[in-house]
């Protein structure tokens, strides 16, 4: 046994170091404009995501309609955590229009569903304003968020997300971004389509 006491314990890695820095991801481009990815601040940005949750369309699959506290303990949840997962807003030429978390979905209860790989990486995404849905934004911002989740995150080999079955126009924005539907899931509270974009496929889808 070694005379200066102990071994050191391993090094649990930063938040910093889960999703490799999230906030330093550099803007997009996208056939809708420059697209980028600011983390939340609630003192800054808690009205505006409880006012997109409380939108009806919104509400019926994120659930967290109500007060701003019911927001605010969301994303808290995730700000107060080991940085598995970070809450942004999607700026789109300086104006944020989208709400985004993204997240090691190795480490998300997910993985027990989906039979997660080491560095999986999972996308949430809902857009704010009514003006932004239907017209082709949606896909056009999860091809450019799955492109920087895959450049920026080398070890990651696949871009997952999970969008409830009943969210037809959710599918569809994945599918047309590059995903290929690889299952149907029962997780808690909803039956999800498992959407995956493969960084082998990248080129081809």
């Amino acid at each position: 046994m070694p005379a200066d006491g102990p071994a050191p314990s391993p090094q649990v890695p930063g938040p910093d170091d889960l999703l490799d820095r999230v906030g330093e991801w550099p803007p997009a481009q996208t056939p809708v404009g420059t697209m980028r990815l600011l983390p939340v601040r609630l003192d800054r940005d808690l009205r505006l995501v409880a006012a997109w949750m409380n939108d009806p369309a919104v509400a019926a699959f994120w659930e967290l309609s109500g007060p701003q506290e019911v927001t605010a303990k969301h994303l808290r949840a995730q700000l107060d955590g080991d940085g598995r997962s970070v809450p942004c807003l999607g700026l789109l030429d300086g104006v944020p229009m989208s709400y985004w978390e993204i997240y090691r979905a190795d480490l998300d209860p997910i993985a027990r569903y989906c039979s997660a790989r080491p560095h999986d990486t999972g996308l949430h995404l809902l857009i704010g304003g009514v003006p932004d849905r239907g017209r082709g934004i949606g896909t056009a911002l999860l091809r450019a968020v799955s492109e920087l989740v895959l450049d920026r995150r080398p070890r990651c080999g696949r871009v997952l997300a999970e969008p409830d079955v009943r969210n037809v126009a959710s599918v569809a924005a994945f599918l047309s971004a590059g995903f290929r539907l690889s299952a149907e899931v029962d997780l808690p509270g909803k039956r999800a389509a498992l959407m995956v974009r493969d960084r082998a496929l990248r080129e081809v889808l």
